[in-house]
């Protein structure tokens, strides 16, 4: 079992971290220096587990709900002709600022920066975008905390208390900050506040649901990588609000979403864990 569990632990990581993810691991975690983040920080906690693998897929479709976000994507990220190599490069992101030292975790948004300086256009209902927009920004980083810590306290290996819930909030707020967001929530309450009130700027357009549609149901996988992946998919969109899902056309069942979904899901995201927490796959 050992075997089985290393082997799968390395072709997963990989998935995420790409074939350069091991020299970037030691990069990360063996240069010494002070972090942005001390080691009992809760960032630390909800970024390590293998709950982030529902968390992301929720945040990508939370974040396709405002249309001037979700026209960069479309026009910009080729997550279409390489949804790993996006994947990979968020997932490098996400570890340089969580657990590198200053010079890394700095360096990793400056390159965030410049890239975002190109990234701007019309939308189609006649709009400009920048992704450099602090209001934009704001609002991708919204998605983002409130979906990894959301499906971090339903399926993660341990549940934030209420004060780290909101010590995940402002480690979160640091980052934002440093990539250009203005007034990012600092507690679990300003992020229910700021989603709510981004609401009304949200819908689902044709993008959007043509984005929702190749994440879960056109997702370039091996035949055998399907069936958990389909579990990956329900499980995300089950931990979406109610609001959110009619706009991307996609079901709200909730009883079959807190029995059956929510079985899948603990037992998909615990394989998960317990196979990158192998000895030679360790997230940290």
């Amino acid at each position: 079992m050992d075997a089985v569990r290393e082997q799968l632990g390395a072709a997963l990581f990989e998935r995420v971290a790409g074939p350069d993810g091991p020299d970037r691991r030691t990069r990360i975690h063996e240069t010494a220096g002070p972090r942005w983040f001390d080691e009992d920080r809760p960032i630390r906690t909800v970024h390590g587990d293998a709950s982030m693998f529902v968390g992301g897929l929720r945040a990508l479709l939370l974040q396709s709900l405002h249309p001037l976000a979700m026209a960069a994507v479309a026009a910009h990220s080729g997550y279409r002709g390489d949804p790993w190599g996006r994947l990979q490069r968020t997932s490098a992101f996400l570890a340089a600022t969580t657990y590198g030292p200053d010079e890394i975790a700095q360096r990793a948004v400056d390159t965030v920066r410049r890239v975002h300086a190109h990234v701007q256009g019309t939308a189609a209902d006649g709009r400009r975008y920048e992704a450099s927009d602090p209001h934009l920004l704001r609002w991708v980083h919204v998605a983002e905390a409130d979906s990894f810590l959301r499906a971090h306290q339903v399926y993660g290996a341990r549940a934030l208390t209420p004060d780290e819930c909101d010590g995940y909030v402002e480690d979160m707020a640091r980052i934002a900050t440093a990539l250009g967001a203005e007034d990012a929530p600092r507690s679990r309450a300003e992020l229910d506040e700021q989603l709510a009130a981004y609401r009304p700027e949200l819908r689902g357009t044709r993008e959007a649901r043509e984005a929702a549609r190749f994440m879960l149901v056109q997702p370039p996988l091996p035949l055998l990588a399907r069936g958990p992946y389909a579990v990956l998919g329900a499980t995300a969109v089950s931990l979406l609000p109610r609001w959110a899902r009619w706009p991307l056309r996609l079901p709200y069942l909730p009883v079959s979403e807190a029995t059956a979904v929510r079985a899948s899901g603990q037992l998909l995201v615990g394989g998960i864990r317990w196979a990158m927490t192998a000895p030679s796959t360790e997230p940290h």
